[in-house]
């Protein structure tokens, strides 16, 4: 039995081959087959001791199903390590209940992967009302890492423009474009979202003087519908900004609104590789293999990291 090994799910693909050629380590595809009931048979590769599974968890239903099992079968012929490497979290919103007999998703999945695998690795979860990643899974070791070096080593190739002007999309973002505007001595803004009724939001940036004639590099964590994305480009345009360029963590918009965002003035939009999706150009492979180091090296961990 090798002593580490990576597997994979298939939406994983395109990145759990790489993180196993990373780190020097087998690595295998797991086998999903679906049955005419909708019932899924799962099977993995050769167990290693420690086993890192890769998948990511958008539209997440079926894939913690598949995780499940995937668990079930490695432990069963012999790791005693599990380590799930999920670069985009889901079911992070629901993190209270908000209205009389909700369910708190963020609770009952925490505990889901907490009682299946050892250590949780991701990349910026959507946490609201949680310090800490490690509260969502109790009694494992949780990295929530950053996809902010990937974004600035991504821009230090490209020799980003001194005219550039960093923005986010909510007080939310306010250390993430803070840090990226730091480290290349660029100015940033954020939105402010005003509210003018029940259903009608507002979005403006509170200094438009800063933002005329440069162009704007908007960072976000997440792009779902894009309804935030495109009232901020409208807002951006309607300051005199001379272009709008977006780079986004997670890319979980359906691929056709690429158009639509071109529509309000967005001139390119790329994603980390967290989600497979056609506007991928950042990897975090490298970044997740630094994390992994350790267990390749047969190296207790003490992670549970912010």
């Amino acid at each position: 039995m090798n002593s580490c090994a990576v597997q994979w799910m298939p939406t994983s693909a395109h990145f759990g081959p790489r993180l196993a050629e990373a780190l020097g380590i087998p690595g295998n595809a797991i086998d999903l087959h679906r049955f005419p009931d909708g019932e899924i048979r799962t099977t993995v590769g050769p167990t290693a001791a420690t086993t890192i599974v890769c998948c990511s968890l958008n539209q997440p239903n079926e894939k913690l199903i598949a995780l499940l099992f995937a668990a079930e079968a490695l432990r069963r012929n012999g790791a005693s390590r599990l380590v799930l490497v999920a670069p985009y979290l889901g079911y992070m919103r629901q993190d209270a209940a908000f209205r009389p007999g909700e369910a708190i998703s963020q609770h009952a999945i925490g505990s889901l992967l907490a009682n299946n695998f050892d250590r949780v690795i991701t990349f910026d979860a959507h946490l609201h009302r949680r310090n800490s990643l490690a509260h969502v899974f109790p009694g494992a070791e949780a990295d929530n890492l950053s996809a902010a070096p990937a974004i600035e080593a991504l821009l230090r190739a490209e020799t980003i423009s001194p005219e550039t002007v960093i923005v986010g999309p909510d007080e939310e973002s306010r250390a993430r474009v803070a840090d990226i505007a730091g480290h290349f001595k660029l100015p940033y803004d954020v939105a402010q979202k005003v509210r003018l009724g029940d259903q009608n939001v507002q979005i403006a940036f509170p200094e438009p003087r800063m933002l005329s004639g440069r162009r704007a590099l908007f960072i976000d964590d997440i792009v779902s519908s894009g309804g935030t994305l495109t009232a901020c480009a409208q807002a951006l345009m309607t300051s005199g900004v001379s272009s709008i360029d977006v780079i986004v963590v997670h890319a979980l918009f359906p691929p056709p609104l690429v158009v639509g965002f071109g529509g309000v003035g967005i001139r390119s939009i790329r994603s980390t590789d967290s989600v497979q999706h056609p506007t991928n150009a950042i990897s975090l492979t490298p970044l997740l293999a630094d994390a992994l180091r350790q267990e390749v090296a047969g190296v207790p961990t003490d992670s549970s990291l912010a």
